[in-house]
């Protein structure tokens, strides 16, 4: 089989790694790629988002399967771009439609679906430029910390949480009236702040059946002890210690299943991963947001934990046969911890030569912001390298993380020394 992957990141060299291990696979191109996907297959310059180009590299490379990375392309409506042309009908997309990846590309439009099924989540309102005014009120009657969200996709920037009033309806008006994250912010979600403890569990779909990856848990924070600025994450674990047993089951039973009726109910056809950003308030889970794809850098100790063949489950989404599928996991624990460039997630420069891959041993390192120059490795992005390694316990495979860590460098590499502290 011909694959075509489409993205740059962490996620993407996740999975060309995991796509590149299976014996189905003939020719792996990835669109557009990094320095670490280019040794597991071809790497296209073209952008996911100019559909027109990928339609070109998938005729020219004979592509069976279309496997897309980040939510743009898909809240953009690939699949449908697919769906509808002639010559692509029959390339097998794995990701959702236009409609159903709503579910990343509108807070407004996921909190709706998830009143409509009961599905457990914060208690929200949503306003828009015209009703600022209500929206002001709405946040007077409720209490610190206030949470307000950008409707629409803001890379992961969209989501402000805020201790005091007067800063919080000033940020309601930059959002609405002054376009503070454009047209993303046209449309502002405000809901009750949850107390707890977050983490993510991954379904793959096929509209019918559905498969369980693991769960795993990120760490968004810059600095240690969650302190700082947000950033794209800057470690994972997998699997989450409090999610066995009780928590996983409500998990499925009032999150999943709920939330995979639910699409069939509404008559949303839904083919690939949806991600479920849960909180644990109190032992019960809430859903924060659903997202249309893996998340990152959650896929780094996710898929390396897959034992199963990615491509023959893709296989049972394109033809509706998910169910028929096997699949299973390695029982140990997966640790990753990111390496970022100096300054991020604010300004940073790039093109920073990297030193040290050669000698990592027992971890896979896995690029997310680096570039091919060469025969060098440079950095070309924020979050450059994820490092991710086995252990029985997160202590034991944190220390080896952290080991091989300690054997990379680039000018101003920075990680955080406490992922998975919180979990012990």
């Amino acid at each position: 089989m011909n694959i075509l992957l489409l993205g740059s990141g962490g996620r993407e060299h996740a999975l060309a790694w995991k796509l590149s291990r299976s014996s189905s696979l003939e020719s792996l191109f990835i669109a557009p790629g990094n320095a670490g996907t280019k040794n597991l297959g071809k790497n296209l310059p073209i952008d996911p988002n100019d559909f027109d180009a990928v339609k070109e590299a998938v005729l020219d490379n004979n592509i069976n399967m279309v496997v897309v990375g980040p939510e743009a392309p898909l809240v953009n409506g690939i699949a449908d771009y697919f769906e509808n042309d002639a010559e692509l009908k029959a390339v097998s997309v794995i990701g959702p439609n236009k409609t159903a990846a709503q579910l990343e590309g509108s807070k407004d439009f996921a909190k709706e679906f998830m009143k409509r099924h009961n599905i457990p989540t914060a208690k929200y309102q949503s306003f828009t430029k015209d009703t600022l005014k209500e929206g002001l009120e709405f946040l007077e009657g409720m209490k610190a910390p206030y949470v307000l969200k950008a409707d629409g996709l803001a890379a992961g920037k969209g989501v402000l949480i805020i201790d005091d009033l007067a800063t919080a309806k000033k940020e309601l008006s930059n959002m609405l009236v002054d376009d503070k994250f454009g047209n993303a912010s046209s449309k502002v979600v405000i809901e009750e702040f949850l107390d707890g403890i977050e983490m993510s569990v991954f379904v793959l779909t096929d509209g019918d059946g559905f498969k369980v990856f693991p769960d795993a848990k990120d760490y968004k924070r810059i600095g240690e002890g969650d302190t700082g600025l947000n950033t794209g994450g800057m470690g994972a674990i997998s699997p989450v210690p409090f999610a066995e047993g009780g928590f996983s089951d409500k998990v499925y039973n009032q999150v999943i299943i709920p939330t995979i009726k639910g699409l069939k109910r509404d008559e949303i056809e839904y083919k690939g991963f949806i991600f479920l950003g849960l909180i644990s308030v109190n032992g019960d889970p809430y859903v924060i947001e659903y997202n249309c794809r893996l998340g990152d850098p959650e896929t780094e100790v996710v898929l390396p934990r897959l034992k199963s063949d990615l491509i023959d489950l893709f296989e049972g989404v394109a033809t509706s046969t998910l169910s028929e599928r096997d699949i299973e996991f390695d029982p140990r624990t997966a640790a990753t911890v990111m390496m970022v460039s100096g300054g991020y997630p604010e300004a940073y420069e790039k093109g920073k030569p990297i030193y040290g891959l050669n000698g990592v041993t027992d971890s896979v390192v896995f690029h997310a912001g680096t570039k091919a120059d060469g025969p060098a490795v440079t950095t070309a992005g924020g979050r450059v390298l994820a490092v991710t390694s086995f252990g029985k316990d997160i202590p034991s495979a944190l220390a080896i993380s952290y080991e091989n860590a300690e054997k990379i460098e680039f000018e101003g590499a920075y990680y955080r020394k406490d992922i998975g502290h919180d979990l012990l």
